[in-house]
């Protein structure tokens, strides 16, 4: 039987950071994150300790394991983009709601999923994450991506 992974919750602390700063703050990571293929905003973003709750391979504390898995994800999808739809913060937390575009490798169709991302920030750097997405779905011919 393989044991889980411990994980801990970063300490609560001030978030360095207006609400309107915060959400700047995530969009200017998406952009850099995933539209520019920056794995090394994830040393900057988030702070070493960050939980990622809904980490794809369950929950972890890491910086370095969410830029790995970043790296995996430009390797499967290199057009991936991320477009922010909405972004809402009170005290600590940011909560967007997201739209991301990727082509299927295996049969070149225009794919789509969306999802909600929940921040939380202390001493100016992302330390918690919560995420949940839909199932990839192939994109409406009629929506005219790509």
């Amino acid at each position: 039987m393989t044991q889980a992974k411990a994980v801990t919750v970063p300490p609560k602390a001030d978030p360095g950071m207006s609400p309107e700063e915060m959400k700047a703050f995530v969009r200017r990571h998406f952009e850099d994150f995933i539209n520019r293929k920056d794995s090394n905003a994830a040393l900057r973003n988030f702070t070493p300790d960050i939980l990622d709750h809904d980490e794809p391979y369950g929950a972890a504390n890491g910086n370095e394991i969410l830029k790995t898995m970043i790296e995996g994800i430009y390797a499967k999808w290199p057009d991936i983009h991320v477009t922010v739809e909405d972004a809402v913060s009170e005290r600590d937390m940011v909560i967007v709601r997201n739209h991301w575009r990727f082509t299927d490798p295996a049969t070149g169709k225009p794919m789509e999923f969306q999802g909600f991302v929940q921040w939380r920030f202390a001493k100016g750097k992302i330390c918690e994450r919560w995420a949940t997405l839909t199932q990839p779905t192939e994109v409406a011919a009629e929506s005219g991506w790509r």
